[in-house]
């Protein structure tokens, strides 16, 4: 049985007016076990801005429609081209460790189709028409942001068979409302993708991804759309050190409230920036 998770998600009731009301719910089972790997990484610092570059979207490998912007190497532009489906994928590709990455869409700009996943180097990053691209072959895996619905190899998938839903605990008759930033998690040691929303681990969305190489990746249709990839940090398959364990520790004792206070504890300077990762 695994560890319980509670949380705040709001939604939506489709029936009738939109009223938005937090959802909480009591999870349990391995698939909304919260990895202690991912909170280690989430409190390390974040990336230098140079590995955030070295994990950016690859202008080289992305649908003509799109392009990397000039000023701001981690977003791309979407020219406004009708019926048209158009994907980009990251520079790097992933065969190990666990590796977390914040991609900012805002609400407004993500239209009929807008998905989020991973993908192999033979996904395609074009279709003609409007379409859930990342997902639709046996080489990508998607998170529909509109329609809460996860896809792939979706064009081989039975007509009469529907997309599971997504975050799964949603009832038939919620929506989820999915703020402008999500946090994508690929541990390719355990083989598995998943997402966090505002804190929330959201549970695994995708199983079966070891002995892969696979990119960030994302689909658009919105005209003029602009999508930002942010690598948070990774963490290599290896076990970790004593010490950055027992800085975990120490630091979970302080809590929120306290982390940010931490030069004016009465200890030696050298453990005040061993628990600041200075």
């Amino acid at each position: 049985m695994g560890q319980k998770i509670s949380g705040s998600i709001k939604s939506v009731d489709v029936r009738g007016e939109p009223s938005y009301r937090p959802v909480r719910r009591e999870l349990r089972g391995p698939d909304f076990c919260r990895p202690p790997r991912l909170d280690l990484l989430l409190d390390m610092p974040p990336a230098s801005c140079d590995t955030q570059l070295r994990h950016a979207w690859n202008p080289d490998d992305r649908s003509l429609n799109v392009f990397v912007k000039e000023d701001d190497k981690l977003t791309f532009h979407r020219h406004p081209v009708a019926q048209s489906t158009d994907c980009i994928r990251g520079k790097v590709g992933y065969t190990r460790g666990l590796h977390v990455w914040r991609i900012h869409w805002p609400a407004r700009q993500r239209g009929t189709h807008a998905v989020v996943g991973v993908a192999t180097a033979e996904a395609p990053l074009h279709s003609v028409g409007y379409t859930a691209l990342v997902g639709a072959d046996s080489e990508s895996w998607g998170w529909d942001l509109g329609r809460n619905r996860l896809y792939h190899d979706g064009k081989n998938q039975p007509v009469s068979t529907t997309a599971p839903t997504y975050p799964c605990f949603l009832e038939p008759d919620e929506s989820f409302v999915l703020p402008d930033s999500l946090t994508v998690i690929l541990d390719m040691d355990e083989g598995t993708l998943s997402f966090m929303v505002d804190g929330q681990y959201l549970g695994v969305a995708f199983r079966g991804l070891k002995g892969k190489r696979l990119y960030p990746i994302v689909s658009a249709v919105w005209g003029h759309c602009e999508v930002s990839i942010r690598y948070v940090n990774g963490l290599d398959p290896e076990p970790l050190p004593l010490m950055d364990l027992c800085r975990r520790v120490a630091r979970l004792a302080l809590g929120r409230e306290r982390i940010h206070h931490i030069d004016t504890l009465p200890l030696p300077q050298t453990l005040k920036n061993y628990l600041q990762y200075q």
